[in-house]
């Protein structure tokens, strides 16, 4: 490591060990929201240790909660649905989860409040929610094009029920409009175009509401009360993906995952995993507050090609940056398709990801909605930017155990939104 910002990552002969995960990051958005929603002390071991659930902690405790964290384990005194207004801008940081579902909150409150980000969340887009929350009868004010900051008027008891189709899959809307409906009159309803992950309502009914789920809708009835829990929340999945895809490179990997969140619209990337020719096996399975979990072993076989599409790419939307990254040296290639959505995170993902390939000497096609990478083709080291991104960070770091020569990844750091311990955790299980 040259600097606090850079890691230089080495090629790899292998991957084994047994690997424990942070808390799952979208269950613990979404549990310290309701948390604070519900009377009484909420209590959850393995929290997300990641900077952007501490955004949410911080934004809850500005709000009138009480937040004791000690380690991996957070306390939440609850205040009921009414919480109190906050005397400074509520900070979201980096996180495009916190702003936009603690904005559905903020929907239905009593009174104005401001919600600011760093450079990267004030350039991603909040039309997505400030649309279906205005229909609902909050007001909003915003930076031109609809971006942070935000100011939120609650429209408090006249917060209106909706049903409301969205033009684009996010999970992110859904919880949203779903946590404005929890605090509207009427019952509310959300249609997807495709599924996408249901920690909203999963976390919902884990605090004791009622949600109704039918294919792509779901609905809520509004002023139900919420009491508050005991919970432990299942490791990452999003963040063992790196873990899974390092395994699946080399030959004689075998990788044990421990306590992995294994919620069915989360998984999809076992499936895929499976598809291209690892061999993945779960070892037990169990569930608690409505999230299914177990332990994963993978071993590595001959990976083949794939393409991802539809459904699936909104399914994968966080593992897509890494499937990319290990595609070159997978016999056919893959194709990700239908994935527009990656040109709005932390950084334009489809462009970083091409443009980090290329820089370690591979060919990759790049559309609109996503990319064709080829496979059989030989990687070298080389500098890659994150752009501030955790999960390019993250990706490129994975592509370059295999890459011929040292990368440096520069912004590592990003790292830390997410999964603060990543490098440390792959160097304990990279043989090299």
């Amino acid at each position: 490591m040259s600097d606090q910002s850079s890691v230089i990552v080495r090629p790899a002969r292998n991957i084994q060990g047994l690997v424990r995960f942070p808390g799952d990051k979208s269950i613990s958005h979404r549990y310290a929201m309701l948390a604070g929603l519900a009377k009484g002390k909420t209590v959850l071991e393995n929290f997300s240790t990641g900077a952007d659930c501490a955004s949410t902690l911080g934004c809850m405790q500005a709000l009138g909660c009480k937040v004791t964290k000690t380690n991996n384990r957070v306390e939440i005194e609850g205040v009921g649905l009414e919480l109190k207004a906050p005397q400074t801008a509520l900070d979201c940081g980096n996180s495009g989860s916190t702003i936009r579902m603690l904005a559905g909150v903020a929907a239905g409150q009593n009174f104005t409040c401001e919600m600011q980000g760093d450079e990267s969340l004030s350039r991603r887009p909040m039309a997505r929610v400030i649309r279906p929350l205005t229909l609902m009868g909050a007001k909003f004010a915003s930076a031109e094009g609809e971006r942070p900051p935000l100011r939120i008027t609650g429209a408090n008891g006249a917060l209106r029920a909706i049903d409301y189709k969205t033009p684009v899959a996010s999970a992110q809307v859904k919880t949203s409009v779903l946590f404005a409906g929890l605090l509207a009159q009427g019952t509310t309803t959300v249609e997807e175009p495709v599924r996408t992950r249901d920690h909203g309502e999963l976390a919902l009914r884990a605090f004791g509401a009622e949600v109704q789920q039918e294919k792509n809708r779901a609905s809520i009835r509004g002023r139900q009360q919420l009491h508050a829990i005991q919970a432990s929340i299942p490791g990452d999945i999003s963040s063992a993906a790196f873990f899974l895809c390092a395994a699946a490179l080399f030959p004689d990997s075998n990788l044990v995952l421990e306590n992995v969140g294994l919620n069915p619209t989360r998984s999809a990337l076992l499936d895929v995993l499976t598809a291209l020719g690892a061999r993945v096996r779960v070892l037990d399975l169990s569930e608690a507050g409505s999230e299914l979990s177990g332990s994963i072993k993978i071993e590595a076989g001959r990976l083949k090609g794939t393409t991802i599409s539809g459904g699936q790419s909104a399914a994968l939307i966080d593992e897509l940056p890494v499937l990319a990254a290990i595609a070159p040296y997978t016999q056919e290639g893959i194709e990700i398709r239908d994935a527009g959505e990656l040109r709005v995170k932390e950084s334009d993902r489809i462009a970083t990801v091409a443009q980090s390939l290329r820089s370690m000497g591979a060919e990759v096609e790049e559309f609109a909605d996503g990319l064709r990478v080829p496979g059989n083709q030989k990687l070298h080291g080389a500098e890659i930017d994150s752009h501030g991104d955790h999960r390019i960070a993250m990706a490129f770091s994975i592509a370059a155990l295999r890459a011929e020569g040292e990368t440096r990844i520069a912004g590592a750091d990003a790292a830390r939104i997410s999964f603060p311990e990543f490098f440390n955790m792959l160097s304990a299980v990279t043989e090299s």
